[in-house]
C-alpha cells in the first residue's frame, strides 16, 4: 500500500451484500428503508410515487420496477456496507448474475403472501452457483394472506435451504405489530410516531412464550451443529447467551449450513433495523473469504489473498455509459489497492490502461475517492477498453479471474434510424448499450443491411429502445419482435474441401478433411485438431477454427447461428506459396456450410419455463392454453389462495399471452417466464417457419 493512503474501515468492518428477489417482493422499499435508517437519506423514498433513490432511471420511476442494479454505501454500527439492489424481472437477470459474482453475502427477500416465486428460485440458484451466503427476510407481513411459517417451509422444501428463523412475528396481516427476537429473547415494537426510527424492547408476551421457547430451542439446536462449545452447553441444559448464539450463527451462515430468516414490513418500517443488524452479525467480511483464484501465465492456477499488501487484482463486473463523465466501469478489488491515476493492466484484453478518477457510488450520485482497497467496490473513469468480466491487475504479476456466464438472447427485432443521417449515431449508441449489457447483442444482416438487436424478452428490448430515444435523442423505427432461432446438426458427416484460386500472381490454396458431429447438449461449439505429420502447418490450424466460427455465426438452413456442433480437423494439405491464413479460413468456412447441409440440419427454438398464477376456478382454461401452445405442464400446486401452474412452452407461442390470460381470467391470472433451453422445432412446424423466414428474406431483398 502506498504511503499516505489509508482505508476508512478495516476489512473486518466491511460488508458487500446484495438484495435479490422476485419482482414486487419489496426490494427497493427495503433498500430505501436501509438508507433512511442509516442516515444516508433524510426522507423515505417510495416506489409508488417515483421517489425511490435506488430506482433512479426514468423508466424505473415510471414503471415502478428495478431495471438496473444500483450500488450505494452506508454505515451501520461502525461497519461500511456496500449494497447492490438488483432487479426482480427475469428479463434483467444479468444484473443479478454479475452482482452475485462479486458479492460476499445476500439478502433473499420473500413476499409473506407470495412465498417462493419463480424468480425467487432463479436468483437463489444464481447465489448458490457463486457460493454466496444468504439470509432471508420475509417482507409484507402486514399483507392479506401473509404466512411467515408457510414461507419458511417453502424455503426449506422448494429451495432445499436450512431456513432457521431468528425472529418470529407478533401477529400477521392487519394485526402485525412487531417481532420476537429469538437471539436476544425479547419482543420488539416499532414506533409509529417517528416512522419506525425508534423501537422498544419488552418481555415476550405471555401468549407467545410457548412459541418463543419452541423456536428458540430449534435455533440453538441448529446453531450448535457448527459450534462444539455451544453443542456441549445445549445438551447440558446450560443457559446460552445471545452473544454465543450470534457467533455460532455467523459461523454457520458463512459456511452455508444455515439460512437465518427474519421478517417485517418494510413499508410500515418494521423489522428493517434487525435486518441491518443481521447483515453485520451473520454475513462475511472480505477477510473471511479464501484467496481468490485465477488463471496465470501458461494456464497455471494463481491465488491472491484478501490483503491490502498483496498484488492488486480486481474484476470489472458492470459497465455504464454516463452522460456526464462517459464510461463508468464498476470494479471489485480482491487484493491490494487500486489508486486513482495509476496505470493498470487489463489481462483479459492484454493492454495497459490508466485508471483516472475513482468514485464511490450512491445510485446515480458519486463521490471522488483516492483509492479502492481490498474488498471494496467502486467505479472507475478512464478504462475505455475494459468490458464486463475483464480482470485488472499488475503487468508484472498477471492473472485472469473467473468471469461470469450470461444467458443467450432469445428475442430479436430490426431497428433503423428515423433519419439516414443518424445511422452512425445509432451504431455508436447500440455499441454503448451492448458494452453495458452482455445479454444484449447487435448484428448486421448482410443480405438486407438491417441492424438486428437481440435481448432476453419483450420488456428488455422495449427498455433499450426507450433508452435510444431518451438518452441518445434518436428517433428509431423497429420491427415486431421475433424469435431468435438456432441451427444444429443431427448426424455426423465427413467432408473433403479444397480451395484452389488462381487469378494472376499469387493464388489461394487450402485443403482440409473435416468431420462434424452433433453435441448431445445442443449447446456450444467444440473444435478438435487431429492433424498428424504436418500435413497442415500448425500456424494454419487457428485459421481453420476461425473459418468454422465465421460460418456458424449464420447457419446455412435459415441464417440463424449454429450451436451444438463438434468440428474435428482430420487431415489436409497445403501449398508452399499459395497457402495462407485467409485461404484456410475461407476453405473451412465454405466446407463447414456444405457439410452442415449434409448433416441433417435442424432448426432449434427457445423453450421457456413458464409459471402461471391463477385463481383456482380458472385453472382448467389456463391449462388449456398451455396445450394449445405446444406446451407441457411440469407441475401444479397451491400458493396461498391461488393455483400455480408450471409449464414448458416454446417462446414463439407466447406473444400476446399476457392478454390471453387476462381475457380468460377476468384479469386475475398472471405469468412469468425464463429461458430454459433450446429444443428442436417439430418437423411440421419447422417447415412453416422456414417458409416464413425465406419469404421474409425475399421480401426484404
Amino acid at each position: 500500500m502506498e504511503d499516505g493512503l489509508k482505508r476508512e474501515f478495516p476489512p473486518g468492518n466491511l460488508r458487500n451484500i446484495g438484495i435479490m428477489a422476485h419482482i414486487d417482493a419489496g426490494k427497493t422499499t427495503v433498500s430505501e428503508r436501509m438508507l433512511f435508517f442509516t442516515g444516508k437519506t433524510h426522507r423515505l423514498g417510495e416506489v409508488h410515487d417515483g421517489r425511490a433513490v435506488m430506482d433512479w432511471m426514468d423508466q424505473e420511476q415510471e414503471r415502478g420496477i428495478t431495471i438496473t442494479s444500483a450500488a450505494t454505501t452506508f454505515v451501520w454500527r461502525g461497519h461500511m456496507v456496500n449494497l447492490i439492489d438488483t432487479p426482480g424481472h427475469v428479463d434483467f437477470t444479468v444484473e443479478v448474475e454479475r452482482s452475485l459474482r462479486i458479492l460476499d453475502g445476500a439478502v433473499a427477500l420473500f413476499c409473506a403472501a407470495g412465498g417462493v416465486q419463480p424468480q425467487s428460485e432463479t436468483v437463489w440458484r444464481q447465489a448458490e452457483k457463486y457460493s454466496v451466503p444468504r439470509i432471508a427476510f420475509v417482507n409484507k407481513m402486514d399483507r392479506l394472506g401473509a404466512d411467515f411459517y408457510g414461507v419458511v417451509r417453502a424455503i426449506r422444501g422448494e429451495l432445499g435451504a436450512n431456513a432457521v428463523p431468528v425472529v418470529i412475528p407478533i401477529g400477521h396481516e392487519d394485526s402485525f405489530r412487531g417481532i420476537v427476537d429469538l437471539v436476544k429473547g425479547c419482543a420488539v415494537y416499532y414506533s409509529r410516531e417517528d416512522s419506525g426510527l425508534t423501537w422498544r424492547e419488552e418481555p415476550v408476551p405471555a401468549e407467545m412464550i410457548p412459541d418463543y421457547e419452541r423456536w428458540r430451542s430449534s435455533l440453538v439446536e441448529h446453531a450448535s451443529e457448527v459450534d462444539e462449545h455451544l453443542f456441549d452447553k445445549f445438551f447440558a441444559g446450560e443457559e446460552i447467551t445471545g452473544e454465543e448464539l450470534t457467533a455460532a450463527l455467523r459461523k454457520a451462515t458463512r459456511a452455508g449450513t444455515i439460512c437465518p430468516v427474519l421478517c417485517g414490513s418494510a413499508y410500515r418500517n418494521i423489522g428493517v433495523q434487525r435486518l441491518l443488524d443481521a447483515l453485520v452479525d451473520y454475513l462475511p467480511c472480505p477477510s473471511d473469504l479464501p484467496p481468490v483464484e485465477g488463471r496465470g501465465p501458461g494456464g497455471s492456477v494463481e491465488e491472491r489473498r484478501p490483503d491490502d499488501d498483496e498484488t492488486m487484482s480486481a474484476l470489472a463486473f458492470k459497465v455504464v455509459t454516463d452522460r456526464h463523465v462517459g464510461k463508468l466501469v464498476y470494479v471489485r478489488v480482491y487484493s491490494g489497492s487500486l489508486q486513482a491515476g495509476s496505470n493498470v493492466y487489463n489481462s483479459t484484453k492484454d493492454c495497459m490502461q490508466r485508471a483516472g478518477r475513482i468514485l464511490r457510488m450512491h445510485a446515480d450520485k458519486r463521490e471522488n475517492i483516492d483509492a479502492l482497497f481490498t474488498g471494496e467496490i467502486g467505479a472507475v473513469i478512464g478504462l475505455s477498453e475494459t468490458s464486463t468480466g475483464d480482470t485488472l491487475c499488475i503487468r508484472e504479476n498477471p492473472l485472469i479471474l473467473h468471469s461470469m456466464d450470461f444467458s443467450t438472447p432469445v428475442l430479436s427485432m430490426a431497428v433503423a434510424p428515423g433519419r439516414v443521417s443518424d445511422r452512425e449515431r445509432l451504431a455508436e449508441a447500440l455499441s454503448k448499450l451492448a458494452d453495458e449489457d452482455p445479454t444484449f447483442t447487435v448484428a448486421m444482416d448482410s443480405d438486407t443491411s438491417e441492424t438486428i438487436i437481440s435481448g432476453m424478452g419483450e420488456l428488455h428490448l422495449e427498455i433499450l429502445v426507450e433508452r435510444l430515444k431518451r438518452e441518445f435523442a434518436l428517433d428509431v423505427a423497429t420491427s415486431a419482435p421475433r424469435v431468435a432461432y438456432r441451427e444444429t446438426i443431427t448426424t455426423p458427416v465427413e467432408i473433403d474441401e479444397r480451395l484452389v484460386k488462381q487469378t494472376g500472381g499469387r493464388g489461394q490454396f487450402a485443403h482440409i478433411v473435416m468431420r462434424l458431429e452433433p453435441l448431445a447438449s445442443r449447446h456450444g461449439f467444440e473444435f478438435e485438431n487431429r492433424v498428424q505429420g504436418g500435413s497442415i502447418p500448425r500456424e494454419y490450424i487457428p485459421s481453420v477454427e476461425k473459418g468454422i466460427a465465421d460460418a456458424m455465426e449464420r447457419g446455412a438452413l435459415a441464417d440463424h447461428p449454429v450451436i451444438g456442433v463438434r468440428a474435428i480437423l482430420l487431415d489436409g494439405s497445403f501449398h508452399e506459396v499459395d497457402s495462407s491464413d485467409m485461404a484456410f479460413r475461407r476453405c473451412a468456412s465454405e466446407g463447414f456450410r456444405r457439410a452442415f447441409m449434409k448433416a441433417g440440419p435442424q432448426l432449434l427454438e427457445p423453450l421457456m419455463d413458464v409459471t402461471v398464477t391463477t385463481p383456482e376456478e380458472y385453472s382448467g382454461p389456463v391449462a388449456g392454453t398451455v396445450y394449445s401452445k405446444r406446451g407441457g405442464i411440469t407441475s401444479m400446486g397451491r400458493q396461498s389462495n391461488a393455483q400455480v401452474l408450471r409449464a414448458l412452452i416454446p417462446l414463439a407461442e407466447l406473444f400476446g399471452y399476457a392478454t390471453e390470460l387476462r381475457n380468460i381470467s377476468q384479469g386475475r391470472a398472471s405469468f412469468t417466464m425464463r429461458f430454459e433451453r433450446y429444443e428442436p422445432v417439430p418437423a411440421q412446424v419447422s417447415e412453416i417457419i422456414l417458409k416464413e423466414l425465406q419469404s421474409r428474406s425475399r421480401t426484404r431483398s
